[in-house]
């Protein structure tokens, strides 16, 4: 094809584009005018599903279609990876580690919108606590700081995905409409729809977590803004005060553990179905970038394609719901890989349109908190996206830039991710290749005689509910895990053996695990109902009342508590993963007023503050505490005590991975199918270069590294080992605001050259390898003697798991143990890391084997 028929043909392209956004608006000017027919809607339905079914390349079969797919995959050919995306210089990145940096960064972000905020997540909780503890930050709850920047004229633009309502119960009914009605500047999108539609999706997601602010900074990375995400390096289990709810860190539904139950009813926000008295919350960790640069823009185009396509097909009726413009033009650099983009022009002449100062005469924006946007990293944007979740052809960039990166990888190889699921051969219902990537590297090196080392660290179990020898859905997945570690014949360790190398010598496997202690002695709780007349549970019903502040919706009017049972001696029924509790409904009190009365009758009847006797979580003893576990006081007996000591995995959630100290891609994507093949989950991802370079070592040998990836290995490896301070939040409100908690430009503070940061300095040396191997063996092991965790490679087969899983409420301590025991075990955990134990169920074949691994079943796909 000559240019000039070439230009013909987009041009030809354009016009049918335009025409179609045309006919969007005027369906718009139509709804407004004439009530829909519901029947007419029902019969339009079925007709798109059997259109569907019968064209499932209906979106790319016209000419001018073709013409726009030839013309993106261009783009892409050019591109590393692959990529929609170019690489971008001088942004200026910042990694916040846990929930409670980053949600504060995120606080930040948010009120400094002056024109535009754009969301994409899997889950939002508009009832989300930015800031901890609530009671100090009730104007930082994320829906009530949206409605003020909407009423300042912010133009709020979310996406969320729409889950499938009998599986999943995250409610983004509840999200649309409690964001819609606070004001009409927020407009709330969800999808996919999964029945009676063209695409009838039904397995896969929109997983990205984005926030743009402005066209000027943006956030990607692991973290929702929903519940449960929330965290300190503490991770603390307990969060329970007796005498003193204002100190309360996780209200109603954020206190939940997905190993026990799944969110009930998100809408009751204020309810909770996991008892606060014998269930430990599943501590979360993960990680998350904000950062300002010319690589915001690339994440505006996904935003703004994703925004539109679905407008498209679902909201073009309705004019809450704008088309959105590119915000950079042919003006501000010819050069852009957006000004070939097929749908620019139309975007452009009917769009929204919002400023960049980015590119062009006006780059780059003024100071930030007087520090400049500009900075030093080399970033670029990847991307899994298909047909239904994008309506482009299927891009899976994230997957190529893991792939390369292992492949150009010189010494060492660092990731988290909250799943492990790949494969070496081209084999079997799992695609992606990222497993053979690392055999391929391993045994180059090895082959070479180098010293070369991958560490990984995945969540002990998958976050759902359940016992492993009855729920499917753990099995499938732990199969999955292992069959891509070390079982099922062509494994990653399998491969590696099989080259004649052994591959603990190269690559290892590890988890998060920690412990705490309930601050709820049951005569000293006993005590206060008797002398208040109020019991826990109304007490708990009025700390509710006061979530919901002055606006109280009728269906807040009672609130759902977990109470435990009554004690009955037996408890032969209960398993790992059993609560032996039932949901009882109390009245809220009517008014805000009414509430702080029946709390303050109920505290107040108490013999003393009971913390300031007893710690409200005893977690931060597994960090460098000032003070020691043995310290710990306690107001009840010594059985009482016992029974409040818990354990729960800190359940990873991070996608990321660090090679040689130079090189990061983190975002939503994780290690699976799902996430990597590009026609399933959506999901967005940044590889990240830091041109800022200084001297470190390697093996012991002078190495030159990158301040942005040597800065997070580092942390990441103190707080799993241990080494850092713990990470409390004064009840009161005033803690203090360090850098990690400010969103870029603004700089972290250099914790370089302390004693604790040397430790981990060179991740090959041996005395490194032999801290973090010999504190994850004892962690491990205590854990394993105090409360007979699972997995262990104890348990070998299902009749060894029966006899070896204590009797007892999930997470307690094992029968057999005493206090001064489990204290003294518990006083040399370390951080949280614990080994892998490869070994678990091992001699049970069916696991890893059988029908559904030898060919392609369809539903596998929900796992794999």
């Amino acid at each position: 094809m000559s240019d000039t028929e070439t230009d013909h043909s987009h041009k030809h392209g354009h016009s049918h584009f335009r025409q179609r956004l045309e006919h969007d608006l005027g369906q718009a000017r139509l709804r407004t005018a004439n009530k829909v027919n519901i029947v007419s809607k029902i019969a339009h339905h079925a007709i798109q599903e059997i259109k569907g079914k019968w064209n499932p390349n209906h979106r790319h079969d016209e000419d001018w279609e073709k013409e726009d797919d030839r013309i993106r995959d261009e783009i892409r050919a050019q591109h590393r990876f692959r990529s929609f995306a170019v690489d971008r210089w001088h942004n200026s990145v910042k990694w916040h580690i846990d929930g409670h940096d980053y949600f504060y960064a995120l606080s930040e972000l948010l009120d400094s919108a002056r024109s535009h905020i754009f969301i994409l997540d899997w889950w939002l909780s508009p009832e989300l606590y930015l800031r901890r503890p609530p009671a100090a930050h009730p104007e930082w709850r994320l829906d009530r700081l949206l409605a003020r920047k909407a009423a300042e004229g912010v133009r709020i633009y979310v996406v969320v995905y729409k889950e499938v309502t009998q599986t999943m119960s995250m409610s983004s009914s509840h999200t649309k409409h409690a964001l819609e009605d606070l004001h009409e500047n927020i407009a709330v999108m969800r999808h996919p729809d999964h029945i009676g539609t063209v695409d009838d999706i039904e397995f896969w997601s929109h997983h990205e977590k984005v926030v743009v602010v402005d066209n000027l900074r943006a956030a990607v990375g692991g973290l929702d803004a929903c519940f449960g995400r929330w965290d300190t390096h503490n991770h603390p289990m307990a969060d329970i005060h007796p005498t003193a709810s204002a100190h309360t860190l996780f209200p109603g539904q954020d206190y939940n553990n997905a190993r026990i139950l799944d969110f009930q009813s998100v809408q009751q926000y204020t309810s909770n179905f996991v008892s606060l008295l014998t269930t430990p919350r599943m501590p979360w960790h993960d990680v998350h970038l904000t950062f300002s640069g010319p690589a915001v823009l690339d994440v505006v185009q996904h935003f703004v394609e994703r925004w539109n396509e679905i407008r498209h097909r679902k909201y073009h009726h309705d004019h809450r719901y704008d088309i959105l413009a590119f915000p950079h033009t042919p003006e501000d650099g010819p050069n852009e890989p957006i000004v070939r983009h097929p749908h620019r022009e139309a975007f452009h002449e009917l769009g929204r349109k919002f400023k960049q100062r980015w590119l062009g005469p006006e780059a780059p924006p003024d100071n930030v908190d007087g520090h400049s946007p500009v900075g030093t990293c080399r970033m670029q944007v990847g991307r899994s996206v298909s047909d239904w979740s994008h309506g482009v052809l299927t891009e899976h960039s994230i997957q190529n830039a893991y792939i390369q990166l292992i492949q150009e990888a010189n010494h060492f190889i660092y990731i988290e991710n909250q799943f492990f699921v790949s494969n070496t051969v081209e084999e079997g219902p799992v695609q992606n290749q990222i497993a053979r990537a690392l055999v391929d590297r391993i045994v180059l090196a090895a082959k070479a005689g180098r010293k070369f080392k991958v560490m990984v660290v995945i969540p002990e179990l998958p976050g759902f509910s359940g016992n492993i020898n009855e729920q499917s859905a753990l099995k499938n997945i732990l199969g999955a895990t292992y069959r891509t570690i070390n079982r099922g014949g062509h494994s990653i360790y399998e491969e590696i053996r099989k080259a004649g190398y052994d591959p603990m010598e190269y690559i290892r496997f590890y988890h998060l695990r920690g412990y705490d202690r309930i601050a709820a002695p049951k005569s000293f709780l006993q005590e206060m109902e008797q002398k208040s007349g109020v019991t826990f549970r109304e007490a708990q019903a009025a700390l509710a009342r006061i979530w919901t502040g002055d606006s109280h919706p009728p269906e807040l009017s009672n609130v759902t508590i977990a109470v435990p049972k009554a004690d009955t001696g037996d408890t032969a029924n209960l398993g790992t993963t059993q609560q032996n509790v039932e949901p009882v409904q109390v009245k809220a009190p009517k008014t805000v007023e009414e509430a702080r009365e029946i709390l303050k009758k109920f505290e107040s009847a108490a013999r003393m503050p009971l913390e300031t006797v007893v710690s409200d979580s005893v977690a931060q003893h597994a960090l460098q505490d000032r003070t020691e576990l043995k310290d710990e006081k306690w107001l009840g007996t010594e059985e009482e005590e016992k029974s409040c000591y818990v354990t729960e995995e800190v359940y990873i959630h991070s996608k990321l991975m660090i090679v040689d100290d130079v090189r990061v891609i983190i975002g939503s994507a994780n290690f699976n199918d799902r996430s990597q093949r590009g026609d399933g989950d959506s999901e967005i991802a940044v590889i990240v270069e830091d041109t800022d370079m200084f001297k470190s070592t390697m093996d012991g040998h002078p190495h030159m590294v990158a301040r942005f990836a040597t800065t997070l290995r580092r942390k990441l490896f103190r707080e799993h080992l241990g080494l850092i301070r713990p990470q409390n939040c004064p009840p009161e409100g005033d803690e203090p605001v360090t850098s990690f908690m400010r969103p870029a430009p603004i700089p972290l503070e250099n914790e370089l050259g302390q004693p604790e940061d040397d430790l981990v300095a060179d991740p090959l040396s041996d005395a490194f390898q032999h801290l973090w191997t010999n504190t994850a063996k004892i962690n491990r092991g205590v854990f394993t003697e105090i409360f007979r965790t699972v997995p262990s490679d104890m348990v070998r087969n299902w009749e060894a798991y029966k006899t070896f899983v204590p009797q007892t409420l999930p997470g307690h301590v094992a029968p057999d143990v005493t206090l001064e025991q489990l204290k003294t075990r518990l006083s040399q955990v370390r951080g949280h890391v614990v080994d892998c134990p490869l070994d678990f169920l091992i001699e049970e074949s069916e696991l890893i084997s059988g029908s559904q691994w030898s060919s392609y079943n369809p539903l596998m796909a929900l796992y794999l």
